[in-house]
């Protein structure tokens, strides 16, 4: 290479537009070619002249607004132990990293996406440090879905055999039993830092002061993590519950909240790619609200329709449209610089 700088530049803008054309090509790809689109659109237009429906997807859309600046409120709260990030660089990042993760599994893709907007902390460190906000959050889907699991199994499956007698107390204890570890485990996150030196050996110790990070926060600061990720979780399962009632899914709150707080329980138990969730959202919403409603639900019946319509239109207020803004600002990630992390 003659001009090493100029040759990362390049290979920089091929990166970002490698990340915007497979976030265009997979949204297309879901959404016109293998998803629910069409039949989501037959709906709105029939639904769209009914009194309050605007007005609630006004409302659903400007919660994902809060749903993600809760996210970014969260991650700006945890990188500034590390690096001091605006709130509209944090949000920035957060939009890039639905994005990136639009093709990587799992939404690994977030940590990417938010790292290369970091300046001078250590992008390690900086993926470390996410991984605490992910784990917060994914800490309340486990949380709020098995308990829901549980109260489904006992108050709706009746015939499996896990709703009474031992087998269902012996689950019940398993359950509980991994919540209590899996709190434990979180709120003492800085022991890895602590046993860095033993976990970590020979070629390996040059990466012991990246595990240092899990030693930054005190339990009161990772409470307050957690308080953020509870209340993005009810804000995203309140969207839920009102878009299915626009589109006529008569079901109490509580239920609903139930409903839906297993399909994300089981939906984070599925390796996905983020922008393949919408077919298998739809699958899992389907079959657990059919269970509740006493029968699966019959394909082109107005259960099943709003239940598909409102798992499809949630997932593209959510993740659809933030991926595409976030496309945006993938032209400003750096992914190459002199002190990378």
């Amino acid at each position: 290479m003659n001009n090493p700088p100029k040759v990362q530049k390049i290979l920089n803008l091929l990166i970002q537009l490698a990340i915007f054309a497979s976030t265009y090509l997979f949204i297309y790809h879901q959404v016109f070619q293998k998803g629910d689109i069409p039949g989501l659109l037959v709906s709105l237009e029939n639904f769209m002249a009914e009194p309050g429906f605007k007005n609630g997807l006004l409302l659903v859309g400007l919660m994902m607004i809060v749903n993600w600046s809760l996210e970014a409120l969260k991650w700006k709260y945890l990188i500034g132990k590390v690096e001091v990030v605006s709130f509209f660089n944090a949000f920035q990042a957060v939009l890039t990293g639905i994005s990136v993760s639009s093709v990587i599994p799992n939404r690994v893709g977030e940590f990417f996406g938010r790292i290369y907007i970091l300046k001078t902390a250590s992008r390690i460190e900086g993926i470390l440090i996410t991984l605490v906000g992910s784990m917060s959050q994914l800490l309340i889907t486990v949380i709020a879905g098995s308990a829901a699991m549980l109260i489904f199994i006992r108050n709706y499956l009746p015939d499996s055999g896990f709703s009474h007698g031992y087998l269902f107390n012996s689950l019940a204890v398993i359950i509980v039993t991994l919540d209590i570890i899996l709190v434990s485990l979180f709120f003492r996150v800085s022991i890895l830092a602590a046993l860095k030196e033993r976990i970590l050996k020979n070629g390996l110790k040059r990466w012991q002061k990246y595990l240092g990070v899990f030693a930054f926060y005190h339990n009161r600061e990772l409470a307050a993590v957690v308080l953020l990720s509870l209340t993005r979780y009810l804000v995203f399962s309140t969207q839920f519950y009102i878009l299915l009632r626009l589109f006529h899914i008569s079901i109490p709150y509580p239920d609903a909240l139930l409903l839906i707080s297993l399909v994300y329980f089981i939906m984070a138990m599925i390796p996905t790619i983020a922008l393949t969730e919408l077919g298998i959202r739809g699958s899992v919403a389907l079959y657990i609200f059919g269970i509740y409603f006493g029968q699966g639900l019959t394909p082109g019946g107005s259960n099943s329709i709003g239940v598909l319509a409102a798992s499809t239109l949630l997932w593209l207020i959510n993740l659809g449209i933030p991926a595409l803004i976030g496309t945006v600002f993938v032209f400003r990630l750096k992914f190459f610089r002199k002190s990378a992390g």
